[in-house]
């Protein structure tokens, strides 16, 4: 199994995108294949004992920033960039998935020139975990589209089961339409309209949720539009940060307080841990036909490893392949719709 990786991708590029290559070279038993500067890697290499691990370069001369505004401009310009490259040793073979902490749009956008739609997608979605009281779910879309139309929301619902099932292992996944009340005729024409089509699927839908069930896990698949799932998330991780400040501050106000501290130790850590974006790798965008996983900007070493681990998952349950099977046999809903 070989995983690209973009070695220039993310804030702390290529510092820690090599030390993560390394990690999961060394405990996921991957190869990876790292793109970018040939200079700058071998002198990240250089500085730890790599020995035997399963690494190789390809070189790519050019970077795009994680602030360029123009992702299409950009990667039209910069042809010999460590995404794009990256990409095209997906699309031709030369490695099963690839991996990015760089430029979200640039990752995107490259992923759908080189390795294209599947077919029945008209928009990929960016499906990410999200932990919850059960354990995690996946909110599907994380941030790839900000308006949608209804039969977008029943391909995120169909790809989002078949990750769920092919991945998360569970069985037949509860998906839920993400609203403003349980109700069929609560929320936006967007979300009534999408609720209407995905009960139509052949999915085990519950129907529509509200923010507060998400950390509740009360769907395994939480359906959404890009806009609204990436403010989740991002509030999600200001709040965990948050929860984590705001318990080590009041435990340190009082002798007491900071003796019962010590007992707490573990919990919090444990609390930290579940909310903290590096244990869950990386969000993979759904719908192209290739495995892309798309890893946090501010991404170190130990969330590359997780996020070359998501990329590995994603292999191993065929996770491209399902969901063609997916939309396939939900194309006749799709049809519908768009005939409508």
């Amino acid at each position: 199994m070989k995983i690209a990786l973009d070695a220039m991708g993310g804030d702390l590029a290529p510092s820690e995108t090599v030390k993560g290559a390394c990690l999961a070279a060394e405990e996921l038993g991957v190869e990876v294949i790292l793109v970018g500067d040939r200079e700058d890697i071998e002198s990240e290499l250089s500085k730890g004992g790599t020995g035997d691990l399963p690494l190789s370069i390809v070189h790519a001369g050019q970077v795009i920033p994680m602030n360029e505004p123009h992702p299409v401009d950009a990667i039209r310009k910069m042809r010999d960039s460590s995404i794009l490259t990256a990409c095209d040793l997906v699309a031709k073979g030369h490695a099963d998935a690839l991996v990015s902490a760089g430029n979200t749009g640039a990752t995107m956008i490259s992923a759908l020139l080189r390795l294209k739609r599947l077919e029945a997608v008209d928009r990929p979605a960016i499906a990410t975990v999200f932990p919850t009281t059960t354990g995690y779910c996946l909110i599907v879309d994380a941030g790839a589209n900000s308006e949608c139309r209804p039969h977008h929301m029943l391909s995120f619902a169909l790809m989002g089961d078949a990750y769920a099932r092919q991945v998360m292992g569970g069985g037949e996944p509860k998906l839920g339409l993400l609203s403003i009340g349980e109700e069929p005729t609560k929320g936006t024409e967007l979300t009534i309209a999408s609720y209407e089509l995905i009960s139509k699927a052949d999915c085990n839908f519950i129907g529509n949720i509200e923010a507060s069930d998400i950390p509740l896990g009360r769907a395994d698949v939480v359906i959404t539009d890009g806009f609204t799932g990436n403010v989740v998330l991002k509030l999600a991780e200001g709040l965990g940060e948050a929860m984590v400040r705001i318990l080590k501050a009041s435990m340190e106000k009082s002798p007491v307080s900071k003796t019962g501290a010590g007992f707490a130790q573990p919990a919090l850590q444990s609390l930290a841990r579940k909310m903290d974006y590096s244990e869950y790798g990386g969000a993979l965008l759904l719908g192209v036909g290739g495995i892309t996983v798309i890893a946090h900007g501010r991404s170190r070493a130990k969330a590359i490893k997780n996020a070359i681990g998501t990329a590995k998952a994603a292999i191993e349950g065929n996770v491209t392949e399902a969901i063609a099977a997916r939309l396939a046999a939900g194309g006749s809903e799709r049809r519908d719709n768009l005939e409508d």
